[in-house]
Formats: C-alpha cells, structure tokens, sequence
C-alpha cells in the first residue's frame, strides 16, 4: 500500500472524522428542525431579500434532507464505518474464534495475593471443585494436568468482540433506509368530498400526479366546533378499493394515520366543498313557484322556456355575506348572458343597504325579468384534504433498529472475559491460583473473580 494510500485509509477510519461527521449531521438535523422546510418555507419568503431567499434556496437550505450536503456527510459516514469495521474486523475476530489455553504460563506470572486461597484438601479434589464451579458459571472449561499442578480455563461473552461491528452495521442499514426514502420515497396530498372516490395522488412540490394502484372513498366526514367557531374534532371516514372491491375500512383521525398498500394517509385539513347541493327557488308572475336542487356546473330549462341558466360557483359565505350562488341566464331570443348572485340572507343585506340592487346590480336575484330567485339554502357538505406518503427505506430503518438493539446489548450486557485456575501443591497444603483476562471492563472481571474464589473456598471448607 502506497504512502497515499495509507493517509486516506489513516484519514477515513479515524475517529475524529467520525465525531466531526456526527456532529455535521447533528447540526444539519437541528437546522432541518428549526428552518421550515419545503412548502412551509414559503412563509418566509416575505420576510426575507429576495438576495438572501434565493441564496439559501440554492444552497438548499429549504429542503436539507435531499439536499446534497444530506447525502454527501450520509455517504462519508458510512464510508468511515466500513472502512473502520474493515480496518478493525480482523483482530476482532480472531479473539472471537481464540479459546484460551489451560496451562498457558503468563497468565500465571503475576497473581495477586487476594486471588489465591490454600485449603488442606488434596490437589485432585480441589482440581475437581475447581472445575465444577467453572463449568457452573462459564461453561465447560478446559484442562491440562502436569506434573507439577492442574491447570483450568473457560470463558464466555465472546460474542461481546462483535457488539461493536453489529452496531455498524445497523447504522449502515439505518443510513440506506434514511437514504432509500429520500431518493425513492413518495409525497402528496388528495383532496376528497363526501362521496367522491379519487384514484390520482398530486405530488408535493407541483412535481405532477402519481396514479394511485387503488381507490379511496370519503363516505362521511365529520367536524366538531368550539363556541369560538375553532374545531374541537374531526375525522374522514374512508373506503379503499382494491378490483372494485372494498379493501379496507377505517375512520381517520389527526394523529391516527391509516396505512393501505405502503401508502400512510394523514388527516391535514378541510373544507366546505364547492360541489355541494343547493335549493333554488323560481318565482314567476302568476305566483308559480319552482323548487330545484342544483349544484356547480348543472344546466336548467327556465320553466316557461325562456332560456338556460347555469349554475357557475357555490359559495358557503361570499365577502362574509353568508351562503350565495352565482348563476348564468342565457335568454332563448338571443342577446348576452346575464350573470348575478342569489344570496340566502338577502332581506337581512337589504336592511343593511336598501338601494344595493341598484348600487351592485349582480347582487339582485330579479336581474332577468320576469323571474326572481331566492337561495332556500346550502348542503353542508365537506372536502376533506389527506397528506398521503409512502417511505420504501421503513422496514430498512425498522431492521436497522432490531439489528442496534441486538448490538446494544451484546455491547452493555456482556463482556469478553476469560477465567484460568491453578491448583498446585505448597508444601503440605493445595494452592489454587485466579487468573483473568478481559479487553474491557477489569473492575467486572476482578469482581467475578473474587466471587469465584470465595464460592471455591466455601466448598472446600464445606466438604472437608
């Protein structure tokens, strides 16, 4: 490997990058919180130059999680993963697979006075307690005999040298579900009136429509208010279709989202729909009265066939006058369309200002002689509007998250440790000897091992 090479391998598993990186992210995380992002940014475009707006939209500042400062510190992250797991892997492993030799001798070459006991029973006894207590608390243990003492070994929480690289490799999983949603994932938003079905998703961001591989009915929707006229509640009761057969009900509330076919549905908002009903009155000389219930776009013969009218805009409170309709007249004998409004509060708009007929003639429901319509009233009927979104990186991320908790206690709950026992004669007595080895936390270890010798000496004394 070349000097080069060397520095950029050097550079890309060193932990300072790594705490730099996780810092950017964190930075770039906060910013992404406080900073409106995407449509929610265009409320400061106001408050904001024009200079200042459009350099922080270049920078994508408004959209930080696509953005390529998002996936270049992703990319480096886990780049420095994988080469930090590579680079360290190997030693790792070979501690995995190394099982610990009973009469290794330099385990032995410096043993604390606490962790030897003497006991007046014979070597092999003590050799055979020894070894029962091992077995007990770390598993089969090895044994070597020599002429001179017994040696024993055991060991467990080897699989504690992997925690770390289990870790890794969920924060990878992790990094390419964040990733995958990014690039892949889907945004939009419906808007649906009672009884519609609607089958086209609009994309955030004017980026088009996204055909949608079923369909979803507002059957009802349902709204609660203060007195204050602020809603309390409100909720869409919806119907999928999937094959022109219904795949799914449910009723869905703010903070319930209903999920179908990887698509999550969010109640966002609502609104009174311009497609409701309305009931028109037509009075004609002779004191004939016609009763009709239209709605936005609808043609009607004149009952004396004088002409067409056409029902142009449904209004629930036009300019705060309360419920009005906008219709067309176009007269048989020819000649322009006359266009007008019919308000519902017309008496109350007139004690307001009696001569408003004459002052805003569109406002006077008698415009075309010899007729006169009254708005009786207006169909509550509502729009509810869904913030639809479909992540393909969700079960990456929930993999990801199984895979963290897995490496997670591997790394608190465990600890590679390995235990090694000697029993010797000294003189008339048996000497039994402690020795440990662990790459991490040696308080445990030392613990372990006094409880271990303890343990020993009671069943020594207890069969003596």
């Amino acid at each position: 490997m070349s000097k080069k090479k060397s520095g950029l391998w050097s550079f890309l598993k060193s932990v300072k990058l790594t705490l730099v990186l996780l810092t950017l992210i964190i930075i770039l995380a906060v910013v992404g919180t406080l900073v409106p992002q995407r449509e929610a940014a265009f409320e400061l475009s106001d408050r904001l130059s024009p200079t200042l707006w459009a350099f922080l939209s270049k920078a994508q500042i408004f959209d930080l999680y696509h953005s390529i400062w998002f996936f270049a510190l992703m990319g480096l992250f886990a780049l420095n993963l994988i080469v930090c797991s590579i680079d360290r892997f190997p030693e790792a492993w070979r501690r995995f697979r190394r099982r610990p030799a009973p009469d290794d001798p330099d385990v032995f070459a410096k043993v604390p006075s606490d962790q030897v006991l003497r006991t007046s029973r014979s070597r092999e006894e003590a050799a055979a307690e020894a070894q029962s207590l091992l077995q007990k608390r770390l598993g089969r243990p090895a044994r070597a005999e020599k002429s001179d003492a017994v040696y024993l070994a055991a060991g467990r929480g080897r699989f504690g040298h992997l925690g770390v690289y289990i870790v890794h490799l969920s924060l990878l999983v992790l990094i390419a579900g964040v990733v995958v949603g990014s690039l892949f994932g889907v945004e939009g938003y419906l808007q649906i009136s009672e009884g519609e079905t609607v089958k086209t998703l609009h994309l955030r961001d004017g980026k088009g429509t996204l055909p949608l591989p079923f369909g979803v009915r507002c059957d009802r929707f349902k709204v609660e208010f203060y007195d204050t006229g602020t809603p309390k509640t409100y909720q869409s009761d919806l119907t999928f279709f999937k094959n022109d057969r219904i795949a799914l009900q449910g009723n869905l509330l703010v903070n319930h989202p209903i999920t179908f076919e990887g698509f999550r549905f969010y109640q966002s908002t609502f609104g009174r729909s311009p497609d409701g009903m309305a009931t028109l009155s037509l009075l004609r000389p002779g004191g004939k009265k016609e009763v009709l219930n239209v709605r936005r776009g609808y043609w009607f013969d004149l009952p004396g066939g004088e002409g067409l009218f056409h029902v142009l805009r449904v209004e629930d409170n036009l300019m705060n006058m309360g419920p009005a309709v906008k219709i067309s007249v176009r007269p048989k004998a020819g000649g322009e369309d006359l266009s007008f409004w019919i308000f519902e509060q017309v008496e109350t708009l007139l004690k307001i200002s009696p001569d408003i007929f004459e002052q805003v003639p569109v406002f006077n429901p008698g415009l075309f002689k010899p007729y006169r319509f009254a708005l009786l009233g207006l169909e509550q009927k509502y729009y509810t509007g869904l913030q639809v979104s479909r992540d393909p990186g969700v079960p990456l991320v929930a993999v990801s998250a199984v895979i963290l908790m897995a490496g997670l206690m591997l790394l608190l709950m465990t600890y590679p440790r390995q235990i090694w026992i000697r029993v010797d004669a000294e003189g008339e007595m048996t000497r039994v000897s402690f020795a440990g080895r662990s790459f991490k936390n040696a308080a445990g270890l030392n613990r372990e091992i006094q409880h271990l010798s303890a343990e020993l000496a009671r069943r020594l004394e207890n069969t003596e």
